[in-house]
């Protein structure tokens, strides 16, 4: 129970915050392109170049390279909170790789024509962009979160606690491998709640959109 929800604050951890700064960052992308609506070369290249640099990274390296800046941060280097910090630096760049290919599938004539009516930049970002690809913006998401599970599973390795570290240490290496069975059933259980709560919401999302 205690590894389930271990695993659970992780992965709420990484959604607000590499949900809050790759969505910031992912949007930043999109209007500083090269067909954005504040384009600016040296913005897009530099951000479009570090989050190809960060998506290279392997997590496991990640978790090792990280390991001063998170005990920095949270004063430890293992934990579920101390898991939680490379897990959102990894993640960042992961989602906001994932909001611009979404960003990019609105169509383009309906900026166009909320520029031609001099609507704000602000204005064409809340209401054009987010609204007309908020059902692209779930399904990334979705794709997201499924991946932020697993890596909070592969956390375990260090000791990050959670259902990974149970199936790792508790598990795997005690050779008990109903333990391991059962965390990993456990985490096909998130998994598969978050895939039917996605899809509520994408189905929810597109309903609206419809009735406009």
């Amino acid at each position: 129970m205690i590894a389930t929800l271990e695993t659970l604050y992780m992965l709420a951890l990484t959604i607000l915050f590499a949900g809050i700064i790759g969505l910031l960052v992912g949007i930043l992308v999109v209007v500083t392109g090269p067909k954005g609506i504040l384009s600016n070369r040296w913005v897009y290249q530099i951000l479009d170049s570090l989050i190809n640099i960060f998506r290279s990274i392997p997590f496991i390296i990640l978790l090792a390279l990280l390991v001063p800046f998170t005990r920095m941060v949270v004063n430890t280097s293992i934990g579920p909170t101390a898991a939680a910090v490379p897990i959102i630096v990894g993640t960042i760049p992961f989602f906001a790789r994932q909001v611009e290919i979404a960003l990019l599938e609105v169509d383009e004539g309906i900026v166009e024509a909320a520029q031609a009516m001099g609507s704000s930049p602000w204005d064409i970002i809340r209401r054009v962009y987010i609204r007309e690809g908020l059902g692209s913006l779930l399904r990334v998401s979705a794709s997201t979160v499924i991946n932020v599970i697993g890596l909070t599973a592969m956390a375990g390795v260090v000791a990050g606690g959670g259902l990974g570290t149970v199936a790792i240490a508790r598990g795997y290496q005690r050779s008990r491998f109903d333990v391991v069975i059962v965390a990993t059933l456990l985490i096909l259980l998130i998994v598969l709640v978050s895939q039917l709560l996605f899809t509520w919401l994408i189905k929810k999302a597109e309903k609206h959109k419809n009735n406009k």
